[in-house]
C-alpha cells in the first residue's frame, strides 16, 4: 500500500466516513497548485469546495434552527456566518490533521500552504462536497454534524461581529475607537497573509493573522476582546 494510500486511510478514519470512490477524497486534497493549468477543473478541490460550501451551510441552517427553537432570525443568520467562515473550517481541518495529506505545488508547499487558513478552509469544504457526492446528504449531514458539533453547540451565544463589539466596548468606556494597522503581509499574491494590528488607548497591542485585511481585523479584534474578558472563549 503506498504512503499516500495509508495517508488517506488514516484520514478517513479521523473523518468517520469510508470513501466508495477515493479519487473523490484524493480530489478534494489537491491544490490547483499540483495540477498543470489543462486539467485544473478536473483534478483540483475547487469544483468540491464550491458545493461543499453550500451542503455546509444547508446542514449548519438546519441544526441551528433545531437546537435553537427561541432564535430568531438575526440570531440564526449570526450563527451560521461565524460557523462556516473559513476559520471555522480552517481548524476542522486542523483538527483532521487534513494538512499533512494535501497535494501541493512545490511553491506552494515551500511557502507554507499546508498550513493557511484559506486553504485549509477551502479544502474542509471540498472533503465535505466529496462525502456529498460519495454518500449522499445523509452522510454528509453525519458527517459535519460530528465535525462541527462543539462549534454549534456554542453558537447560541454567537455575538454581533468583534470589530462592532470592540468599538462599543470602547465608547463604553470613552476611548477612542480603535484603530487597525497592517504590519505586515506575505505570501504570493494569489494569496496572501495580512497581519493586523489593533492599537486601543493604553491597552497592549494585539495581533492577528488573516487571507485578507477583513478577516485579519476580525480575528485581532476578537482576540483582544477574548484577552480582555469581554468575551469567553
Amino acid at each position: 500500500m503506498s504512503g499516500k494510500v495509508k495517508r488517506h486511510d488514516r484520514l478517513e478514519t479521523r473523518l468517520g466516513y469510508r470513501f466508495a470512490d477515493p479519487d473523490l477524497l484524493d480530489r478534494a486534497l489537491t491544490h490547483s497548485s499540483a495540477v498543470s493549468p489543462a486539467k485544473r477543473i478536473e483534478r483540483s478541490y475547487q469544483r468540491l469546495e464550491f458545493l461543499g460550501d453550500r451542503v455546509l451551510g444547508l446542514v449548519v441552517a438546519d441544526l441551528l434552527y433545531r437546537r435553537f427553537p427561541k432564535a430568531n432570525e438575526g440570531e440564526l443568520s449570526r450563527s451560521l456566518n461565524t460557523l462556516v467562515r473559513k476559520e471555522t473550517c480552517a481548524a476542522i481541518a486542523r483538527q483532521l490533521d487534513i494538512g499533512g495529506d494535501l497535494n501541493l505545488g512545490e511553491s506552494e508547499a515551500r511557502t507554507g500552504g499546508a498550513n493557511k487558513d484559506a486553504i485549509l478552509g477551502d479544502v474542509a469544504e471540498a472533503v465535505l462536497g466529496a462525502v456529498y457526492l460519495d454518500g449522499g446528504l445523509g452522510q454528509a449531514y453525519e458527517v459535519i454534524e460530528r465535525l462541527f458539533g462543539a462549534h454549534i453547540g456554542h453558537a447560541g451565544n454567537v455575538r454581533a461581529d468583534p470589530k462592532t463589539t470592540l468599538q462599543e466596548w470602547a465608547q463604553g468606556r470613552g476611548l477612542e475607537p480603535p484603530s487597525y494597522t497592517e504590519v505586515e503581509r506575505t505570501g504570493p499574491d494569489h494569496a496572501p497573509e495580512f497581519t493586523i494590528a489593533i492599537r486601543l488607548g493604553d491597552f497592549p497591542q494585539v495581533t492577528a493573522t488573516g487571507p485578507s485585511k477583513k478577516l485579519a481585523e476580525h480575528k485581532a479584534a476578537e482576540a483582544f476582546l477574548i484577552r480582555e474578558k469581554v468575551w469567553t472563549l
